[in-house]
């Protein structure tokens, strides 16, 4: 009588045991389909292949920006394009100057060699009013001159200088004589009773 009354409760704790191992195994399942789907709520499927739907869509807008910043960066290049211009508009500026210097080419020492007093001085006022600088302002007394005479060291670039100096002086342009010869480097002229003045200035 005893051995059926000790069976009888012992088959329920046995069941009511599965019943608590099953619900055990229930949740793990549930543990780890939670875990590796992305911790949703109690639906662990569906929320696993909507995770797996959404993770497309954020790489595509993370792509998106990416884009807008490159969109950003043409106007930076736009604003970098302006500069470039502005650059060379300064190199254009250099030759100008440039073609100053050109017209003078190497200075010019006036002396007087007439019966005129501050014949020089006048011939030196304009020598500089027409672009060449005077170096200095003399008499000349080696010699008598002819005329008025621009005279040049030949192979040199007072040559160019010394024929365009005699062209607005209405003056004779020659290579420099031997009492010269030694006088500084530059454009040597030298004014006499018959010295006309600039061109420009008649």
């Amino acid at each position: 009588m005893t051995s059926p009354e000790s069976a009888s409760p012992s088959r329920p704790a046995k069941a009511a045991g599965f019943a608590l191992l099953g619900v055990a195994a229930v949740a793990l399942v549930i543990g780890v389909v939670s875990l590796f789907g992305g911790g949703s709520s109690s639906d662990d499927t569906p929320p696993v292949a909507e995770g797996s739907s959404t993770a497309p869509p954020v790489a595509t807008s993370a792509s998106e920006p990416p884009a807008s910043t490159p969109s950003s960066a043409p106007p930076v290049t736009t604003t970098a394009s302006p500069t470039v211009p502005s650059a060379p508009a300064s190199s254009v500026v250099p030759p100008p100057p440039v073609t100053q210097p050109g017209v003078a080419k190497a200075p010019v020492r006036v002396y007087n060699n007439s019966t005129i007093t501050g014949l020089a001085s006048k011939a030196s006022d304009e020598v500089r009013a027409n672009g060449w600088e005077v170096a200095e302002t003399g008499n000349y007394s080696g010699g008598t001159i002819p005329t008025t005479t621009v005279y040049y060291r030949p192979g040199t670039e007072e040559e160019a200088a010394a024929k365009e100096l005699g062209s607005v002086l209405r003056a004779r342009v020659e290579p420099r004589f031997d009492g010269i010869q030694s006088a500084a480097a530059g454009v040597i002229l030298i004014v006499t009773n018959d010295y006309q003045g600039a061109s420009k200035n008649k």
